[in-house]
């Protein structure tokens, strides 16, 4: 498994675990359906394909794998 550090553009950050073969569309919907307590509605969005995720300055989209 791989344990991803989410942070939000207020600094506001979530850790969670995927298994590697997770894709980046598969974590922003549990992103989306698991949203912190502790994020509050708080930049909370209205459908999970609007989360985006970057690694390394960097969009991941879609089907690209962790």
């Amino acid at each position: 498994k791989i344990k991803l550090k989410l942070i939000l553009v207020s600094g506001k950050t979530a850790e969670f675990q995927f298994r590697a073969m997770t894709t980046a569309s598969d974590v922003a919907k549990h992103v989306f359906e698991n949203w912190p307590e502790d994020w509050g509605d708080e930049q909370r969005v209205d459908r999970y394909d609007v989360l985006r995720l970057i690694y390394q300055g960097r969009f991941l989209h879609g089907n690209v794998t962790l």
